[in-house]
């Protein structure tokens, strides 16, 4: 017999196909966007035709998606391979010669969103009568902050946009990923809660934050380095493709294991092969290669993007929780504003982005699987339910209104820009 799992992973992945052709077929939405407002659309009709007496539908698709477990599913399951895949088709060196910019986008950005959202979402909920406690509503600050490289990188892809701003943007997604994570984990730990409770000081907070980040960097350095080893002495393009799959799941579990950040880790890694593919792969292989991490990417990424839509399913919600997830959606994208508007005028100037770059940035953040599958982890609290809703609200609202109207942004950013093509 079929285990449960594999079940339900079966059931998704039929689910998504059939979300995926109906998009293509007949409303020709940005994949990412279409899939997931068709999940979110067939959650709501099933919560609906259970309201409305027709109860065993919704209870079935609860439990499939229940068995998957959306944080396992991303955190220790696929976000490994789309944050190496999403590395591996940048242009390293372009990157390199962008660093000042995205790294301080990465770290400082971010940190300023952790703490802009979580004391106003502490306000928020409090007007509401909410009252959830300061801590958590930091944590949700650095959840909900950092951008998803899924959603950026496959927006860019149909977007065009010139490479220089496409390497920013893309740049930065990718590590402010693993930054936010950094830094949730950093809060768990003050907080006291879940797996992550310990010493609360504020040396081992920060030492936490230095050994999951910088670890992270220098793992991925170092798998990166192997993976150059290993790959510029043969010239047989499955055995690359094993060696590639493998530094990535082994590596990220490995990391994980060795307490330091995997996420980072992988961009790292999968930057420096970029890097080094012109040296380590000949034409016919490379093209395999490539070929395999772009395919299973796109894959994968229409699977999380599904899973996002159809796990409303698992939301209960109540008045209270919807009006402050209304007004942190405003919350949200105000930070980011602020947040990338602060660091960016640091390098601006220096580096020569165009007068739109900032609002392209900011309307082009969006969020996804990353902070849901964060928010979804969290231990159960009297907070939990409120976090969770205003986690779906705003990534919901960032695919499904910001995805679908970045496009006349794009527009002025590349017309205001013409020398950064």
């Amino acid at each position: 017999m079929v285990g449960g799992m594999l079940s339900a992973f079966a059931i998704l992945l039929c689910v998504t196909a059939l979300l995926a052709f109906l998009n293509e077929r007949f409303l020709h939405f940005p994949t990412t966007v279409g899939v997931t407002l068709a999940g979110a659309l067939a959650s709501i009709v099933l919560i609906a035709l259970d309201a409305l007496g027709l109860p065993g539908l919704r209870g079935w698709a609860s439990g499939v998606l229940s068995t998957l477990n959306f944080t396992e599913f991303v955190l220790n399951g696929i976000l490994s391979v789309l944050l190496f895949a999403g590395s591996l088709g940048l242009n390293a060196r372009q990157l390199l010669r962008q660093r000042g910019s995205i790294l301080t986008l990465a770290f400082l950005s971010t940190l300023i969103s952790t703490f802009l959202i979580g004391f106003a979402a502490y306000g928020v909920f409090a007007l509401v009568g909410l009252n959830v406690s300061l801590m958590w509503s930091l944590l949700f600050g650095a959840l909900i902050s950092p951008t998803d490289p899924v959603a950026v990188l496959d927006l860019l892809k149909r977007a065009k946009v010139p490479v220089k701003i496409e390497t920013l943007i893309a740049g930065e997604s990718l590590f402010n990923d693993g930054v936010g994570v950094v830094i949730f984990l950093a809060l768990a730990s003050a907080a006291g809660i879940g797996g992550h409770a310990g010493d609360v000081s504020a040396g081992s907070v920060l030492g936490l934050f230095a050994r999951e980040a910088l670890g992270g960097l220098l793992f991925g350095a170092l798998l990166g380095g192997l993976g150059y080893v290993m790959l510029r002495s043969i010239r047989e393009h499955a055995v690359e493709v094993l060696i590639t799959l493998a530094l990535v799941i082994g590596g990220y579990v490995a990391a994980a294991a060795l307490g330091i950040s995997g996420p980072l880790a992988m961009v790292v890694a999968g930057l420096l092969i970029s890097a080094w593919k012109e040296d380590v792969f000949t034409d016919s292989t490379r093209e395999h290669v490539e070929g395999f991490w772009e395919t299973i990417d796109q894959v994968l990424n229409i699977v999380l993007f599904a899973f996002i839509g159809l796990d409303v399913l698992l939301t209960e919600t109540t008045g209270a929780q919807l009006l402050a997830s209304a007004l942190l959606i405003g919350v949200a994208l105000a930070a980011r504003w602020i947040s990338v508007a602060i660091p960016f005028s640091l390098v601006r100037a220096r580096e020569g982005y165009g007068a739109y770059t900032v609002r392209l940035l900011t309307w082009g953040g969006l969020r996804g699987g990353i902070a849901i599958s964060l928010a979804l982890g969290l231990p159960d609290s009297p907070y939990r339910t409120h976090v969770v809703t205003a986690t779906y609200a705003v990534v919901l609202f960032t695919i499904a209104v910001q995805g679908l109207t970045i496009m006349p942004i794009v527009r002025r950013a590349v017309e205001a820009s013409p020398d950064e093509g």
